[in-house]
């Protein structure tokens, strides 16, 4: 039965009123950053939360949905609300490695070669259409992704903190796409699909953009060290013994065998990583953080589940012929599996 109570092993209601107001005070940048956004993304509500879930956790994230859905406009908002360095990088067929990581140049003066940094170098990366490109060049983002380092020829380089990769991608149906690495797509941590505004936001988006005129940018209300401060803060937040124990039945239950109760035996290819786990601990604490809690519930871990691990269960030949997808497949196990 799902939750929302305090966790009883906290001890003394001194405690709880300390990590509300730690959690208040590291949170106070929260609501105008949200509020900058508004200016621009219309609705968009699951988006807008996802990317602040990803900022308070160092992760990467991918969107995936079809061209028009302000998938680049809402990453280019968030980068315009931080104060810290933006680049975006157009994604495209005949595009090299290092147009992306830099590369060494050659000086005829002095007869020595100088390393020349590409776009990597900055703390938001807008990797636009990363599907459009070459294997080669989307695998010349996995190193920087998960060690936050750029190897140029014989010297390795450390990357800014914070540093975040946003990507966006196209269907992989549509024609000149090409799907991402396995190991790469598992560095994203979530997959977040972006769908059709309802009506009442499309009519809100004809009303605020139907016009020629640009419109208003979004003004920079965030430090880089208010996002370290808020992520030192997320990192402590309480995680009771039983939700850790129903994270890792979620995790394990995307992986074969799984038990028959669940009812999805041979849907299921390749389940999810270990980073998996991790991920979803971590999304869930910035969840919590950005309910104002300190402390982590069941329905935190469940309304993040599907964006952590869609990406990284696929499905098998035969569950694609009875036209199921990953989503369906992890919604089956958050339905049937017990939670604390």
């Amino acid at each position: 039965m799902l939750t929302n109570q305090r966790p009883a092993s906290i001890e003394s209601d001194a405690a709880m009123r300390a990590g509300r107001e730690t959690v208040l005070e590291h949170s106070t940048w929260v609501a105008p950053l949200q509020a900058e956004m508004a200016r621009v993304i219309v609705g968009q509500k699951h988006l807008l939360d996802r990317l602040l879930i990803a900022l308070l956790t160092n992760g990467h994230v991918l969107l995936e949905g079809v061209p028009g859905l302000a998938k680049t406009l809402a990453l280019k908002s968030l980068a315009g609300g931080l104060a810290v360095r933006f680049k975006r990088l157009q994604f495209t067929p005949d595009m090299l490695p290092a147009d992306i990581v830099g590369t060494m140049i050659y000086n005829p003066q002095d007869g020595e070669f100088r390393t020349k940094h590409g776009p990597i170098f900055s703390n938001l990366i807008l990797a636009d259409e990363i599907n459009r490109a070459p294997a080669k060049v989307q695998s010349a983002l996995l190193e920087a992704m998960q060690e936050r380092q750029v190897t140029i020829g014989d010297e390795t380089y450390p990357l800014p903190n914070p540093f975040m990769v946003l990507a966006t991608q196209n269907p992989i149906e549509q024609e000149g796409t090409y799907p991402l690495p396995e190991a790469q797509i598992d560095r994203f941590m979530m997959k977040v699909v972006v769908t059709y505004p309802n009506r009442a936001e499309e009519r809100a988006i004809l009303d605020a953009m139907a016009t020629s005129e640009p419109s208003l940018g979004v003004r920079p209300v965030v430090s880089a060290a208010q996002i370290l401060g808020a992520r030192y803060v997320v990192n402590t937040l309480y995680v009771d013994d039983k939700i850790r124990d129903y994270i890792v039945d979620l995790v394990l239950a995307t992986r074969p065998p799984q038990p028959k109760a669940l009812n999805i035996d041979g849907f299921i290819q390749t389940g999810a990583s270990p980073r998996a786990t991790i991920n979803l601990t971590l999304a869930a604490r910035a969840m919590a953080f950005l309910s104002g809690r300190h402390y982590v519930t069941p329905q935190d871990v469940k309304n993040i589940a599907l964006d952590v691990l869609r990406h990284r269960v696929s499905v098998t030949y035969e569950a694609e012929a009875e036209n199921v997808t990953s989503e369906d497949v992890i919604r089956k196990i958050l339905d049937a599996l017990p939670v604390p």
